[in-house]
């Protein structure tokens, strides 16, 4: 994240807020929820460096060895985390009703902050495993930076050598006419963005990633809960989809989350808009430009992955900016990043500067994080009208 530390900034505040600031769950359990979440998606690196804290943090050393080792309390809010994980669309108000009733029962407040964590290492761990794609690409070597901010020169590991024009000089040319278009088009009708969506999340559930092997954390890893598709190839999903326009996070989310959990709602809120606006006018080696159309598209088909549909967007522009190794990359990230090949996709992005595509990553961990988000508030939001 160093290539762009604006976000980092503000990606730094929010997680110390969430892990260390004010908030009703102990440092020891938060870190314990968080092991849970990283767990689910086998990311050793994140796990370890978890582990760490909880200990420090008074943590007992005998939860690590298993989730059944730990209090009731956190064995019940394993069902959300797997859900939350792999099909969120799933989760309910009776998900809910299940923590905050009963015996060892959980807070709103506490249940808040929990699923915050829940959410938030989830998507962490999808850009982990996706910068190990970037990390290992050829061309990820230092030369000097192109249209950086204000001067400032990114971490030498961020900046690739001089890319190849023609792959980026062609999405530029497709987004050229593709603006030029929308203003001069009319609007297309509810019906024909309604079609455009069904088409994207038919053909995204066409792209499948393979299942390779991971490490065993002891703490997430069981055969009846993995990661599916919102819809799948000739089925009906077993959820509707999520309209944006019905529940979204600046009219509801916000809101709810900062009356619950109070003061994170800003934070996220910053986080989100910085990843989404953050651009220095460069695609490749090509300056002045106008990237809002490619950072939508992106933004737009991770949320349609989790089921996510924005009515007043054309998703046709996703299958034009987004090539097939693209659109695969983001799936497996988003979805199951602990499928991830990176020798298969030494090549995706080729021609982009490597802050570029971690720009990509960092779109993949919001857009994750505020889909997972979007369900769990609107369940609790369910509960308690």
């Amino acid at each position: 994240m160093c290539c762009h530390a604006e976000y980092l900034a503000v990606f730094t505040r929010t997680q110390h807020f969430i892990m260390r600031g004010d908030g009703p769950l102990p440092f020891d359990v938060r870190h314990y929820i968080a092991i849970m979440a990283a767990g689910r998606h086998q990311s050793s690196v994140v796990v370890d460096q978890l582990k760490d804290e909880f200990l420090t943090n008074g943590g007992q050393a005998q939860w690590l060895d298993g989730i059944h080792l730990a209090p009731k309390k956190l064995r019940d809010l394993n069902e959300v985390n797997k859900i939350l994980a792999h099909r969120p669309w799933l989760l309910n108000k009776a998900h809910i009703e299940r923590l905050v009733r009963g015996r060892d029962n959980w807070s709103l407040g506490e249940l808040l902050q929990a699923l915050t964590i829940l959410a938030h290492y989830h998507a962490v761990c999808s850009f982990v495993h996706g910068c190990r794609v970037f990390s290992d690409a050829p061309e990820a070597s230092t030369s000097p930076a192109l249209g950086t901010p204000n001067g400032v020169r990114p971490h030498s590991k961020c900046v690739s050598s001089p890319p190849r024009g023609v792959p980026v000089g062609e999405l530029m040319q497709k987004m050229q006419t593709l603006s030029q278009q929308q203003s001069s088009a009319a609007a297309l009708t509810a019906a024909e963005r309604s079609v455009s969506y069904d088409r994207l999340d038919a053909d995204t559930a066409m792209l499948q990633p393979r299942l390779v092997g991971g490490d065993d954390t002891r703490l997430a890893i069981d055969a009846d809960n993995v990661c599916e598709d919102f819809s799948r190839r000739g089925e009906t999903s077993a959820a509707a989809t999520f309209r944006v326009q019905d529940y979204n996070w600046e009219d509801h989310g916000f809101s709810l989350v900062n009356r619950l959990y109070s003061d994170v709602g800003e934070l996220l809120d910053e986080k989100f808009r910085t990843a989404y606006n953050l651009t220095y006018q460069t695609m490749g080696s090509f300056r002045a430009v106008d990237t809002s159309l490619f950072r939508r598209a992106v933004w737009c088909h991770i949320q349609c992955l989790f089921g996510i549909r924005h009515d007043d967007y054309d998703y046709t522009v996703v299958n034009q900016l987004l090539d097939r190794s693209l659109k695969a990359f983001i799936k497996t990230v988003c979805v199951c990043p602990e499928r991830l090949e990176p020798a298969k996709l030494r090549r995706v992005m080729d021609g982009f500067q490597l802050s570029e595509k971690v720009h990509v990553a960092i779109l993949c961990l919001e857009a994750r994080l505020q889909s997972e988000l979007l369900y769990a508030l609107r369940a609790v939001m369910c509960y308690t009208t």
